[in-house]
């Protein structure tokens, strides 16, 4: 979906002049007024100001989206305030039963959600169903594992059968959670989720490209009977609701850029609140020499081109080991060929469309620049005017030099860069070359030497024989980057401690810590010392 540059008023023309909408997509809107007006009555938006928004499709109007102030942030944080002090109370039992009923949800409007996903970001129908599929997988994951990771725990006392210690795990209060355009349903979502099992509230602003898709998952976590003031959602560009947001929240979640993540992470310094960040990255893709070339090449083709390349998961840079690059190539290039693409919201589509304007002029910025300073052009290169107005072809390059842009720069899009490796030590040095470290992949028949491989890569998922779906999938398991790509981890019990502060409450029974029964404190010292040496030769941590 791609937002007019200027803001429409309220109720608006968003075209002008007479048009047919049987020849002119432009003409109508492709989604029900009525239908939008339920999702947008869920934001907290009162300045009267809408933004237009349209389909990367084919351009077809979706919506006028209203638009929040910082008044409106102070409101929405302060409703989830107040539903948080109740919701804290509530069972932990009754909190996962909510999410499993999202789960049960999720899969059955999942053509609904499916459909909006695709009209808002325009990619392939195939893509979009990993969204629901991820938020069903993270409602289920979290229900089933809500006592593992919130229960209050006993740990070791000092004094053996005298001290006793418990850990309980507090919800902070209000999160605050800015998510993208890329994945707009799994990211507006699947962070939430974890918090709110933990007992907090959600203040979120998701882009604004795709906010009918974030206001749906809203809709379906009140049919879930989560209470809806838990759950607050405000529209409005970064830069002016970003602060108001940091500003009140007791923890941040963001998703996004490098540069913008390290602006929040700032800003959240200074307020000592935490913060979880997943940021860019230019990941590589190994085919060791052993790989089955087969497998790898259809993994390769997940890797760089599902959602045309706008998932910061995905693969852009492939090292090919010398003894099977002529033949690993040959696969890639004529699987890629093969691919079909599409603006429509069937199943049939391999890729679909670039988010933007803005999207495609960075791809073809890229491309152009390596075939100017040398580099050749395997398959694609070419933006599609004739499928959409953003498509651009699936396309790996060949010969890139440190020179071009593409080299190190993040692309997000459908490109991905060959190289050639003859020690596997080098391939991994080039892996972990640059600023980067969320994702790579390692092909080999042999997983033991590829597992030990991963260790020495510098990125905080790795996967063997698969693109990114394995570790993304896993969700006992967590997900996040290293250095300029992040920090914190989404999944697994980080995914939901992050949401919690960790209270240590002991009980002392019997013996104190002072010197007892006319006791000196020198000979308290030294019969303290000797109960250290005593628990050291019994084996106690």
């Amino acid at each position: 979906m791609a937002a007019s540059p200027n803001p429409t008023p309220a109720g608006g023309p968003l075209v002008e002049g007479p048009a047919d909408p049987e020849h002119d997509p432009t003409a109508a809107y492709a989604l029900e007024p009525d239908y939008v007006a339920g999702l947008t009555a869920r934001l907290v938006a009162t300045t009267g100001r809408t933004v237009a928004v349209t389909s990367p499709l084919d351009g077809a109007p979706l919506a006028h989206v209203p638009q929040s102030s910082e008044a409106d942030v102070a409101e929405a944080f302060a409703r989830a305030r107040r539903a948080q002090a109740v919701w804290a109370r509530v069972p932990v039992a009754e909190r996962a039963a909510m999410l499993l009923r999202l789960h049960d949800l999720v899969l059955e409007r999942q053509d609904e959600i499916i459909d909006l996903i695709v009209l808002e970001s325009g990619k392939a129908r195939k893509h979009a169903f990993d969204e629901p599929l991820h938020i069903a997988l993270t409602a289920r994951y979290y229900a089933r594992t809500a006592r593992q990771h919130l229960d209050t725990q006993r740990k070791r006392g000092v004094v053996p059968g005298l001290t006793r210690v418990e850990v309980n795990h507090v919800p902070k209060g209000v999160v605050g959670i800015i998510s993208p355009w890329n994945y707009p349903f799994t990211m507006a979502l699947c962070d939430g989720l974890p918090a709110l099992l933990a007992g907090n509230a959600v203040v979120t602003k998701p882009d604004a490209q795709t906010m009918l898709t974030a206001l749906l998952g809203a809709r379906l976590l009140d049919e879930a009977g989560f209470p809806q003031d838990l759950w607050q959602v405000v529209a409005g560009p970064g830069r002016e609701l970003g602060g108001p947001i940091i500003e009140r929240s007791d923890y941040v979640c963001f998703t996004g850029s490098t540069a913008t993540g390290k602006l929040i992470a700032a800003q959240c310094a200074e307020r000592l609140i935490g913060c979880s960040l997943e940021l860019g990255g230019k990941n590589p893709l190994l085919v060791l020499r052993d790989a089955d070339l087969e497998k790898a090449a259809e993994g390769a083709v997940r890797a760089s081109f599902s959602n045309a390349g706008q998932l910061c998961v995905s693969m852009e840079r492939m090292y090919v080991a010398d003894q099977v690059y002529d033949r690993f190539v040959e696969r890639f290039v004529a699987r890629t060929q093969a691919m079909t693409l599409g603006a429509t919201l069937a199943w049939e589509n391999d890729m679909g469309s670039l988010i933007s304007q803005d999207q495609l002029d960075t791809v073809t910025a890229h491309v152009d620049d390596a075939v100017a300073k040398g580099a050749r052009v395997l398959t694609g290169g070419r933006a599609r005017p004739d499928l959409g107005p953003f498509y651009y072809e699936p396309t790996i390059l060949e010969g890139v030099t440190p020179d071009m842009t593409c080299f190190g720069h993040e692309t997000f899009g459908p490109v991905v860069s060959l190289y050639r490796f003859h020690d596997e030590a080098d391939a991994v040095a080039r892996a972990n070359d640059g600023d980067y470290g969320l994702n790579a992949s390692i092909y080999s028949q042999d997983g033991g030497r590829a597992r030990a491989i991963a260790r020495q890569v510098k990125c905080g998922t790795v996967n063997i024989n698969e693109a990114f779906g394995a570790t993304f999938a896993s969700i006992d398991s967590p997900m996040g980057g290293m250095r300029e790509s992040g920090m914190g981890r989404r999944q697994g019990s980080e995914g939901i401690h992050r949401y919690t502060e960790s209270q240590s409450v002991a009980t002392q029974r019997l013996v104190r810590f002072a010197p007892m029964l006319g006791m000196s404190d020198e000979t308290y010292a030294k019969v303290m010392t000797a109960n250290l040496r005593l628990m050291k030769k019994l084996g106690r941590a």
